[in-house]
């Protein structure tokens, strides 16, 4: 019997609801699921970003559920192909996110930069090349 893997990262955030927003605005992400428990502390939400699926959900130090500030970084990265990689690092800055890489063209045929998002989390914005008409990377 073969099943076809699906992955749902699931990111542990400091304020839940500002990620939704966050995400919302900076990536275009579509809210599809959100739980809260009876305090609004939300447990479980999904969002949609193009065909991916992102889980979020508050850190809960009790339940060594910790963020990346919590634990004084992220050692991910989340890589997202997208079809403008400059004006999407720059819209994520200008909500609150820090430029830790410029957006540039990259010898190995991609337009890529980083982007610590308000949560700790780190994103390549990849894109392609400036002047190339392919699909995003």
């Amino acid at each position: 019997m073969t099943t076809e893997l699906q992955l749902h990262p699931k990111l542990l955030v400091s304020d839940a609801d500002a990620a939704i927003d966050f995400y919302a605005k900076a990536l275009g992400a579509t809210v599809t699921l959100r739980v809260a428990d009876d305090a609004g502390v939300v447990n479980h939400a999904e969002l949609t970003l193009g065909s991916a699926v992102l889980a979020l959900a508050q850190s809960v130090q009790e339940w060594g559920w910790h963020d990346p500030v919590s634990v004084g970084g992220s050692p991910v990265l989340i890589t997202a192909g997208v079809a403008d990689p400059d004006g999407t690092a720059e819209r994520m800055v200008q909500l609150g996110g820090e430029l830790v890489i410029p957006v540039e063209d990259r010898p190995y045929g991609k337009r890529q930069g980083r982007v610590r998002d308000p949560f700790g989390h780190l994103w390549v914005i990849s894109g392609p090349l400036r002047g190339d008409t392919e699909q995003p990377a």
